[in-house]
């Protein structure tokens, strides 16, 4: 009997409810792109792990809730990573807030990370570690939906990147974004050590559930002595140095939604055929230009990948 290749995802939605951070649309684009997942990828419901923090809108906690902490999210991605095998198709949909982490003193620029519900940072070389892991043969595709998350695997090749052109957008939403400076002052409040180390507020706070990034700095500089073409494809809701937009129910005259997963959510229904990694960036980025949205999707991945299949779709009916 032919071995059948497994497909998993794990979608996090974080809306950050009752907070100054609040977002609205994160849940609704990962409940949506979980139906799209099974009806037109071919997912297994039971493959698909979902975190929300929805109960922690009403207070109502749940045991069957798995709320988005950054030690579940972690937790949920390295589960699937090492379940994965040959020919395995892996997909992970994140919608919420995103930040860069100034680099040291003596080195230039930012790293990214994505921001769970309780703040621990998910950094780009945790994305790395993970990549890194992937047995040959499987695929590992990551969409941001957040702010700044351009380049959220670290190295990973860029395929279609930085726009030149910006145009000033006229709509009204709220940027995907917590300054690190907010981030820094959240954690002070938290540890009640006055550094503005990032790193030392993420230890004494999450201690071994902290990024690798701080945990041991030196992998960091380990995970990429022998880098090569790898299985990671990263769509990015923007650039590095842009913002991702989430649009409210009052502004947008409907349910809420995050303009690059609705973007995507909106190239698959138009096009029921087999699409390339690229062609559903260029053609999310034409749907946010033409919505006057001032962001520019972006894909990180190897040079096969660009123009492989996304999310291998199999031969099925039109979605």
């Amino acid at each position: 009997m032919a071995k059948v290749n497994k497909r998993l995802a794990v979608l996090v939605g974080c809306n950050y409810p009752n907070t100054q951070y609040e977002l609205h649309g994160c849940i609704n684009d990962v409940v949506a792109m979980k139906d799209v997942l099974v009806k037109r990828f071919g997912f297994d419901p039971t493959n698909i792990e979902l975190l929300t923090d929805a109960s922690a809108a009403t207070g109502e906690g749940s045991s069957s809730v798995v709320l988005p902490t950054g030690e579940n999210i972690k937790a949920a991605l390295s589960k699937m990573v090492s379940q994965a095998e040959d020919g395995d198709v892996l997909y992970f949909h994140y919608s919420g807030h995103g930040t860069r982490i100034p680099k040291p003193a003596h080195l230039f620029g930012h790293d990214e990370a994505i921001v769970p519900c309780d703040f621990n940072l998910i950094t780009d070389v945790d994305f790395r570690q993970l990549v890194n892991q992937l047995p040959k043969g499987a695929s590992f595709t990551i969409l941001s939906d957040s702010c700044h998350s351009g380049g959220l695997i670290d190295k990973e090749k860029e395929q279609i990147g930085p726009s030149t052109y910006r145009a000033a957008s006229s709509l009204s939403y709220k940027a995907k974004n917590i300054p690190f400076e907010s981030i820094l002052e959240h954690l002070k409040t938290l540890t009640g050590i006055n550094t503005s180390d990032i790193g030392t507020h993420l230890l004494e706070s999450f201690g071994a559930n902290a990024s690798l990034k701080f945990l041991t700095p030196q992998l960091e500089s380990e995970l990429f002595d022998f880098l090569k073409a790898d299985e990671g494809i990263l769509l990015s809701g923007c650039q590095a140095d842009e913002t991702s937009a989430d649009m409210n129910p009052m502004e947008s005259g409907g349910k809420a939604y995050g303009a690059f997963s609705n973007a995507v959510q909106m190239v698959l229904k138009e096009n029921s055929g087999r699409l390339s990694n690229k062609e559903v960036v260029m053609m999310a980025r034409k749907v946010l230009e033409a919505q006057g949205f001032d962001q520019h999707p972006c894909l990180y991945c190897s040079d096969e990948n660009a123009d492989a299949t996304f999310l291998c779709q199999p031969e099925a009916e039109p979605y």
